[in-house]
């Protein structure tokens, strides 16, 4: 038996980076020796077992060739005379196919290691092109190691758009999508990843409501990078360069879909918008089943998005209105991620990226008046029930007024 440490803990060493996750490949065993050193069996498909003390996952090394359509439609075939190379053959990229021994000997039979030092994210073999959860994979790697200068291969480009045209990304469920997506969009360069997506033309098949933005044109006076596509890449990137959580970025990808739909005789205004984008933003969410509070966000910040960068224009029954459907009183958090998403559009344009965004703590001012209207005078009058609701109402935009005339005094 023999044990080697596999995959992104090797990368990342030779990278310089932290290590978190270590998985380990073991060489020349059997389940049944696996399970009399007391590791514990978690694989459904193949064989894979957690340590008894540090709970790391060990794999026996195995083969696996092509069954089925999708990231599930693959036979494995896990056996003691499978080699360590036979294992990282199999592998995505060479990068994630080296391994090494307890003392950090490597082996690196596809050249990882000089592709790391090239900056290149190259597939193994021309297997790659039989799993389509790879073309997300590849493009989330680019996404995590742009800032290193990685750039994918031509030919892996290549595999990968052959992968897009085969029909296998529709086989792809929505749960393994999402896993993907959702951590590409925590990188630190989220945009690179939807880039990447629409080089190969997998963004066409998986998003193609974010792809049509791609040369549909805006007014250059409120957005001179003048693209759709490319204003959104740059409201993402914002996103990330302000170290926004999930939903943020999520709603900042999405926010904006409805530019799709606007007929070329009306370029580059783009008129309601924001109400003809809910409908695919919906699709997209129901797509790829995104957690609940990333699809309200994404809806509500598709929704009112230029209400918020006319904060300080609107009619303070039109501010009352907004942070009703907000539910201020009850979910702060989601009207605060609601106000940074708008921010992060304002400043995902060209040569715009560093401008005030006091429409940010004019409306926190605003949502801090409304929920500072008490409820207990109103009792003590009387009110209750629908009546009460309304008082409440009469009482909260009657402070939003003053509020918005010290404002603007």
């Amino acid at each position: 038996m023999q044990i080697y440490k596999v995959g992104g803990a090797v990368r990342d060493r030779l990278l310089g980076k932290p290590v978190t996750d270590i998985d380990w490949v073991v060489v020349g065993a059997t389940t049944e020796e696996m399970l009399a050193r007391g590791f514990r069996p978690v694989g459904a498909d193949f064989p894979v077992f957690l340590h008894p003390k540090s709970g790391e996952e060990y794999a026996l090394a195995r083969t696996e060739r092509k069954s089925g359509r999708g990231y599930g439609g693959f036979t494995f075939h896990a056996s003691p005379e499978v080699t360590l190379e036979e294992d990282l053959i199999r592998r995505d990229l060479t990068i994630n196919a080296m391994a090494e021994d307890d003392q950090q000997n490597l082996t690196d039979p596809y050249h990882g290691q000089r592709d790391l030092e090239e900056r290149i994210l190259r597939h193994v073999s021309p297997a790659f092109a039989e799993d389509p959860l790879r073309v997300l994979r590849v493009a989330r790697f680019a996404a995590r190691y742009a800032e290193l200068g990685f750039k994918v291969a031509p030919e892996t480009l290549g595999l990968m758009r052959q992968l897009s045209e085969s029909g296998e990304l529709e086989a792809l469920t929505a749960e393994r999508s999402w896993k993907e997506i959702s951590r590409a969009l925590m990188e630190d360069q989220p945009q690179v990843f939807i880039q990447v997506l629409r080089d190969c033309g997998a963004l066409k098949v998986l998003m193609p409501e974010v792809d049509t933005l791609f040369g549909v044109p805006q007014p250059e006076a409120h957005h001179p990078e003048i693209d759709s596509g490319i204003h959104t890449l740059s409201v993402l990137e914002q996103s990330a360069l302000h170290k926004q959580p999930l939903t943020v970025r999520w709603a900042c990808l999405l926010h904006d879909l409805g530019k799709g739909l606007t007929p070329e005789e009306e370029w580059p205004r783009h008129i309601a918008h924001e109400h003809k984008g809910l409908k695919l933003i919906k699709a997209v969410n129901e797509r790829f089943k995104a957690p609940k509070d990333c699809q309200e966000l994404a809806l509500l910040v598709g929704q009112y998005h230029t209400h918020g960068h006319r904060a300080l224009e609107l009619k303070a029954s039109t501010l009352l209105e907004l942070l009703q459907s907000f539910d201020v009183y009850r979910r702060p958090q989601r009207f605060e991620e609601f106000i940074v998403a708008c921010e992060m559009d304002a400043r995902g344009r060209k040569g715009l990226e560093q401008r005030s965004y006091p429409q940010a703590d004019y409306l926190r001012g605003a949502a801090n008046v409304a929920r500072g209207v008490a409820v207990q005078p109103l009792l003590e009058k009387g009110f209750k029930g629908p009546e009460l609701g309304e008082a409440l109402k009469r009482e909260r935009l009657k402070a939003l007024k003053a509020y918005k005339e010290s404002a603007a005094s």
